[in-house]
């Protein structure tokens, strides 16, 4: 694993302090709101520098690598109701890291900045109704007119959606060229869609299982108007832009919920150990011990996978299948862990406030968003050369 600097433990320490103190203390009441206060919140993290830690320094950034990143990812993880990392997860590793790559010095100042400093909220608006896992599906169209691009269509589960100033989109600009290969389709292109243009509505607001606090909506474009200018990089390229982003945003992912797993298991370990049952504390018994041990050690292995996948990224190597192969692992153990330490807990363990129940219903979500377990098992049996393989006629 990496080793972590002065530096990173300096970032650890200010990111898990700001958890402890302004976080977690409000999480319960926003929960029962059904609203995080992301402009606030976002402008407290921006003020620390938090959003902005692998950015470019021109731009308002830290101009750190991604393991400082990864460091506040793992904090996230820490933080009582996921809903509120998953927030932050898209400012931070989600809708910026195109922009922040591929766009133009103009387009980072007017959007990239404000979202650093916490004083615009941004969204990633991939996924609608008939094309979640299979990005090359979606429909939503910008047809060119003059300098502008006229946007038609609409997105779905889009995080911060309800309060978000601009989007980035992943939309189609050219005609569909069915005989390209749909892993890397040339019709798609990435563009800054704000928000407050004529066009553009919030159709709802959903209601979901888990992550109660942070807001999600399916939004709606008719013939939103928006320049040119506001396309990330070059037309066409949107696909593999979008594809180096979901890497960040698995990382991201994964990360937060590798952190979230072990305080879990410290958080019941803690309470078996003075729970008694029987004449003695849960935590005597030697079937706990082995189920707790195990689930410690598999976690402490995906950890360890975690970090070699950021030292990687950071040395600028291609790591889709390393951070599918880690997306896909850790949506499965958090299942695992979080079902087998709710049972320790006992009827303490089915209370709403308890925060292993409240991560019980809010990490299921891990196997599905950003790309579900499915879409990752492609994208490593691809990676693999599968792929390639000949069509059997015979069946198995």
């Amino acid at each position: 694993m990496m080793e972590m600097t002065p530096d990173h433990q300096a970032l650890r320490e200010l990111a898990e302090t700001f958890v402890k103190e302004t976080i977690n203390p409000n999480v319960e009441q926003w929960e029962r709101d059904r609203q995080l206060p992301t402009r606030a919140l976002f402008k407290q993290m921006g003020e620390l520098g938090l959003l902005g830690i692998n950015k470019p320094p021109a731009f308002g950034g830290l101009g750190l690598d991604y393991s400082y990143q990864a460091v506040l990812a793992e904090s996230m993880g820490l933080v009582t109701g996921a809903g509120v990392a998953l927030a932050v997860g898209v400012q931070t590793d989600m809708a910026t890291p195109a922009l922040a790559r591929y766009g133009s010095d103009a387009l980072r100042e007017e959007f990239l900045r404000p979202a650093i400093a916490g004083e615009q909220i941004a969204a990633l608006g991939v996924s609608e109704v008939g094309g979640g896992s299979d990005v090359s599906a979606i429909r939503t169209w910008a047809r060119r007119d003059g300098d502008d691009y006229v946007v038609s269509g609409s997105k779905m589960w889009m995080t911060n959606g309800c309060q978000a100033d601009w989007i980035c989109a992943l939309v189609n600009t050219r005609e569909v060229d069915r005989a390209r290969p749909a892993r890397m389709p040339l019709d798609k292109s990435l563009i800054i869609i704000p928000t407050d243009r004529p066009g553009f509505s919030v159709g709802r607001k959903l209601e979901k299982m888990g992550m109660h606090c942070s807001d999600t909506a399916q939004v709606f474009f008719d013939d939103v108007r928006v320049p040119c200018r506001f396309l990330i990089g070059s037309e066409g390229r949107g696909f593999p832009y979008q594809m180096k982003q979901f890497c960040d945003e698995r990382l991201s992912i994964s990360l937060s919920t590798i952190a979230a797993m072990h305080d879990t298991l410290s958080r019941t370990i803690a309470y078996v150990r003075d729970r008694s049952t029987f004449g003695g504390p849960i935590l005597s018994n030697q079937a706990v011990q082995f189920r707790l041990s195990e689930l410690v050690a598999e976690v402490d292995i995906l950890r360890a996978y975690a970090w070699q996948t950021v030292e990687n990224f950071v040395r600028g190597r291609d790591v889709g299948r390393e951070s599918a192969v880690l997306k896909l692992g850790a949506g499965r153990l958090v299942r695992r862990v979080n079902d087998q330490c709710l049972q320790l807990w006992g009827g303490m363990g089915f209370m709403d406030e308890n925060v292993v129940a409240r991560r019980y219903r809010d990490q299921r979500l891990i196997s599905i968003g950003g790309g579900t377990d499915e879409v990752m098992l492609q994208i490593i049996s691809n990676a693999l050369g599968f792929d390639r393989m000949p069509a059997s006629s015979e069946s198995l």
